[in-house]
């Protein structure tokens, strides 16, 4: 049962205009602020959440911007990534929030809610690969680092931009928001791979100023109008080393990851009542025999 604080803080969510407040945020968070101010608010905030300064690379003089301490690089060798090619690795840096199968009928369970990935990827066509696949989750904290990773090597074949909602995606949202992750932003990237058709999912959330990816990608739309696609002719898309980088979030938010049908029944994810923590590059699928098909 949802506690009422949640409840009563999930309807006043509702009334506010969450889109406009995100956006102006992000602009606020690219926005350069004299170092004598900032510098205290990121000790205040690293010392709140426990960020891992240490990792981090700092720029010259320190960080000059929110989105550039948000986004920040981590030092060489922090991530160490599994090489073997049966598995699928971490995204990025949270925890492993859910996992579980794809049914035929391309539907999948978080947290007792339902979802269609239809509906999530706004693609009922590419949604179909997806049928008798697998999924997972991996939550980012505002502490996390918020760069996000293919969890897969291949070739991208499309990258679509869906503009949406802007709930939060923590604990309260995910309980209290019907079909959460398939209302909110979100980019998806499809990629083709050796383990069959993998769709990564950046969900965008309340205050999470910006999507960015390193990729090639359509342009931002506008609120309330239609997705952007970048499709590529099969064989031209950008291509991807496991772990090599897709993008990053503004603050904190989700990924969701869709496998195709070579996981189902050959793949054990990490699952459990309790949420995994994971850094980029561990493996959170694996075939059972060891090897890709």
């Amino acid at each position: 049962m949802v506690p009422l604080r949640s409840r009563a803080a999930a309807s006043l969510l509702h009334l506010l205009p969450r889109g406009r407040i995100t956006r102006a945020l992000g602009r606020f968070t690219e926005a350069r602020i004299p170092l004598p101010l900032l510098r205290p608010v990121l000790a205040i905030y690293s010392r709140a959440y426990d960020v891992a300064l240490d990792e981090a690379v700092v720029p010259s003089g320190g960080f000059r911007s929110f989105n550039e301490f948000f986004t920040r690089q981590l030092r060489e060798g922090i991530h160490r990534v599994d090489a073997d090619p049966a598995t699928v690795v971490s995204p990025a840096d949270g925890r492993l929030d859910d996992a579980g199968p794809v049914t035929i009928d391309r539907r999948f369970t978080v947290k007792g809610q339902e979802y269609d990935a239809a509906t999530l990827l706004d693609d009922a066509d590419a949604a179909r690969a997806y049928e008798g696949g697998h999924y997972f989750i991996v939550y980012l904290s505002p502490r996390d680092y918020h760069r996000v990773h293919s969890p897969v090597a291949g070739r991208v074949r499309e990258v679509r931009h869906i503009p949406g909602d802007l709930f939060p995606v923590n604990e309260m949202g995910v309980r209290t928001v019907p079909g959460l992750f398939a209302r909110n932003e979100r980019v998806v990237v499809h990629v083709d791979t050796a383990l069959g058709p993998a769709a990564v999912v950046f969900v965008g959330a309340f205050v999470v100023g910006k999507i960015t990816l390193t990729i090639d990608a359509p342009p931002r739309p506008e609120l309330g109008g239609r997705a952007a696609v970048r499709s590529f002719r099969e064989g031209e898309g950008p291509a991807l080393a496991k772990a090599d980088e897709h993008g990053a979030f503004q603050l904190g938010s989700t990924v969701v990851v869709l496998l195709g049908p070579a996981a189902h029944g050959r793949w054990v994810a990490s699952q459990g009542s309790d949420p995994t923590p994971v850094r980029v590059g561990d493996a959170v699928a694996r075939a059972l025999d060891g090897e890709a098909s």
